[in-house]
């Protein structure tokens, strides 16, 4: 198609502002998908998508929509994750479009989100069309909520078309606008293929399905393939458009948007952000932005029965063929056998995959506490980066601990500025700035280690806020700071699991309040329990489990004391036998609670 008659547009939006409403609205409209044949957010595939109301991965779907005009325009839809945790999808989705449908939420207005979403949109060059949405609801302030855009974005508050995704108030409006106000793709058909890979997942009969935004150049059947990051080439089973299925069409040209189907076996062979292009007449070089998803957040995951060490492994296998964001390795611990150590994105990405993992291929896990990635300089001149705890090397040995620091952005009303303060200046947040961009909002950013924002941070900051308050955070540098390792020693045993990495002025008080639960959590034995906090080279903290124990004067009807007190010494030397030989099994809950150690 000629590209004049192209538009490539995605919506962004905070999570739950009804993105996944509005492009369902739209695939009604167009009659891409008839409405007897609809189900409530189309294009959220998976199961988890459905139940938490967020989308997970990007998704893509081809319209055709006849304007006002008279003409026909193909219009490619993206829809984006709103959630924090898969920002580089959104950044991905981005590149390959032109406009962006900014969804801001009648009752909520602008959060955290939106701002981060709509910064990405404008540094990547596209046209933001604003729309209020759920103006349907009793608490919609459309008015109020149009003036915070209009300053936001600049321009006239009557230019926010108010909508609702629900009943399609206004969306035929919304198409008229898309077709207006966002250009049409530039590229020729002509020029060498540049294709960007702004998604992926894995079909067990075609491969890695790479879904593709045409920037130059044009892709058929039996032409020769090549990934400029992986240097990997092939020849594609299948080129087609999303409608919403898979549609084959045997081309791609400039400017549009659909899949080739690669046959890869393997999806880290065919990343996210890469450029394809021809074996021969290749381009000279790669489209920008190309970035190596990195994880943030480390865990451990292990079978609770340890004969299921193989199905967990094949589980991860095929997770990963879905998720090329998932990286994992083997791992074992002293109190929990054989299992991996895996990396996430996030907190929210972790809770997913350990979800996934449970449910479709029906395993029962234990997550150890996550744990981010440290670089330790040693004395040696080397510098490592460690993801586990137990990995920290001998404090003799190191030279300086350096930990990741985030940027966050808070957006709240400013009425809970001071509770906000005191909760990052209790993380160790340093404050950078506040804005006000909206009437009686206020913009609070900060620096803060990661190691304190993964754990409860933003459970602590809903509370604080009764909800109002959202967060926006990305990395920003490695700062040296003065950390040390808190080791957990159950029955003079030490337990890696249960390991952390500390400030060393917050030690004292963690170790003390990690001793305490562990005390109420860890059952009674036939023997009494030490529970211990170590770290600096010293014990920080110590309580015993008391014995179970049996009454062994029961049956002593008088006599000489001497008769009780052999009785009580043949006890306490059984029990002594007993602790040098005997386990102490630790429940799940031990492992979790070092995520709430935080503000109790």
């Amino acid at each position: 198609m000629d590209t004049t008659h192209i538009r490539n547009f995605c919506i962004i939006a905070h999570i739950d502002h009804g993105k996944s409403t509005l492009a369902d609205r739209l695939l009604h409209l167009t009659g891409t998908v008839p409405e007897r044949e609809t189900t409530e957010q189309i294009l959220d595939s998976m199961d988890l998508e459905r139940e938490k109301g967020v989308t997970i991965k990007a998704s893509a779907v081809r319209m055709s929509y006849t304007a006002r005009d008279g003409q026909t325009y193909e219009m490619n839809l993206i829809d984006t994750p709103g959630h924090v945790d898969f920002q580089y999808e959104v950044s991905r989705a981005l590149a390959a479009c032109e406009g962006a449908v900014l969804v801001v939420d009648a009752t909520q207005g602008i959060e955290a989100q939106t701002l981060a979403n709509l910064y990405l949109a404008l540094n990547a060059g596209l046209e933001i069309l604003p729309v209020i949405n759920k103006i349907d609801l009793p608490s919609a302030r459309p008015d109020e909520v149009a003036l915070e855009i209009a300053a936001l974005l600049g321009g006239a508050p009557e230019d926010v078309l108010p909508i609702s995704a629900k009943d399609g108030t206004n969306i035929a409006e919304l198409l008229e606008r898309i077709v207006q106000v966002v250009p049409p793709p530039t590229g020729d058909d002509a020029g060498p293929l540049r294709a960007l890979i702004f998604d992926s997942h894995y079909d067990s009969y075609k491969g890695v399905i790479a879904y593709l935004r045409i920037v130059s150049g044009r892709v058929r059947l039996g032409d020769r393939f090549r990934l400029m990051a992986t240097h990997v080439t092939g020849e594609p089973l299948e080129i087609g458009v999303f409608r919403p299925g898979m549609t084959m069409t045997g081309e791609l040209t400039a400017g549009e948007v659909g899949y080739l189907a690669t046959g890869l076996k393997t999806v880290l062979e065919c990343r996210v952000g890469d450029t394809l292009t021809l074996e021969t007449a290749a381009a000279p070089e790669p489209l920008p932005g190309y970035v190596k998803v990195k994880p943030m957040v480390f865990a451990g995951l292990y079978p609770v029965d340890g004969e299921d060490y193989a199905a967990l492994k094949e589980a991860l296998d095929k997770l990963q063929l879905n998720d090329a964001a998932l990286v994992y390795q083997p791992e074992t611990s002293t109190a929990l056998n054989f299992g991996f150590r895996c990396g996430f994105l996030g907190l929210f990405h972790m809770d997913i995959v350990q979800e996934r993992l449970e449910r479709e291929y029906d395993l029962d896990l234990i997550a150890t506490a996550p744990s981010v990635e440290y670089e330790v300089a040693l004395t040696s001149g080397e510098t490592i980066r460690i993801d586990s705890p137990a990995d920290l090397p001998d404090e003799s040995t190191i030279t300086e601990v350096r930990e990741p620091w985030m940027r966050i952005q808070i957006f709240t009303p400013d009425t809970y500025y001071g509770t906000i303060m005191d909760l990052v200046t209790r993380r160790r947040g340093i404050f950078i700035e506040q804005e006000y961009p909206a009437p009686k909002r206020v913009l609070l950013t900060y620096d803060i280690p990661l190691a304190e924002l993964i754990v409860d941070f933003y459970d602590q900051l809903k509370s604080r806020t009764r909800g109002y308050a959202s967060l926006d955070y990305q990395f920003h540098s490695y700062r040296p700071e003065d950390l040390i390792k808190l080791q957990i020693l159950i029955n003079e045993e030490p337990v890696d699991a249960l390991a952390m990495i500390v400030h060393r002025e917050e030690a004292y008080g963690k170790g003390q309040a990690l001793v305490s639960k562990l005390k109420d959590l860890i059952p009674s034995q036939q023997f009494v329990i030490p529970i211990q906090a170590a770290g600096g080279g010293r014990i920080i903290s110590r309580a015993n489990v008391r014995a179970l124990k049996k009454n062994v004067l029961a049956k002593c009807y008088g006599g000489d004391i001497t008769r009780k007190k052999k009785l009580l010494e043949k006890q306490k030397k059984g029990k002594r036998r007993m602790k040098m030989v005997g386990t102490v099994e630790i429940p799940q809950d031990a492992f979790m609670a070092v995520l709430r150690l935080g503000d109790d």
